[in-house]
């Protein structure tokens, strides 16, 4: 086991860790928030963007997690615990005065991130439907025989619509 004032730093760093992860994740729900309020308003370039910087935040996030891991598993061996204890095992084993703080911050991390997925999850919702409204009003405009049955061999027959120049279908 290694001396306690490391052990201590090796602890401090993880609640930062742990901080600037929940700092990562506030983020990205706030620009999941942006991208429902974008979807809902139908403004595509805006969304578009809000998609690209949430593409980069998950990147940051993914940074951050793997940061922390890397933090949580040299504190788990500073406590004589292997390099994948989770923090039910570690926790009890840090000075007390850390315990509370430590399970604050794993656990808002842990909600913050069931926010996130839960958010994605609703954002591919609307997604999805604007999409699926989308095709129904192309498909008025232009319809086409394209079949959604399967045939004998196992696949869709592809037709391509014959579309009349503008004239003739005016005229």
């Amino acid at each position: 086991m290694a001396s306690k004032p490391a052990m201590i730093d090796t602890l401090q760093h993880l609640i930062e860790t742990l901080r600037h992860e929940l700092q990562q994740y506030g983020e990205m729900l706030a620009l999941m928030d942006r991208e429902q309020d974008l979807i809902v308003q139908r403004s595509s370039q805006e969304l578009y963007d809000t998609v690209s910087a949430i593409q980069s935040q998950a990147g940051f996030i993914q940074d951050a997690r793997a940061n922390r891991e890397q933090v949580r598993a040299e504190l788990a061996e500073r406590l004589g615990r292997s390099e994948n204890a989770s923090f039910d095992e570690i926790v009890p084993r840090v000075p007390a005065e850390y315990r509370p703080l430590l399970e604050a911050l794993v656990g808002e991390n842990n909600q913050l991130l069931f926010r996130v997925q839960q958010r994605a999850r609703q954002n591919h919702l609307l997604l999805s439907r604007s999409m699926e409204l989308m095709q129904r009003f192309l498909s008025t405009l232009f319809p086409t025989r394209d079949s959604q049955v399967y045939n004998d061999h196992g696949t869709r027959p592809i037709w391509a619509p014959t579309l009349r120049p503008l004239y003739e279908a005016v005229g």
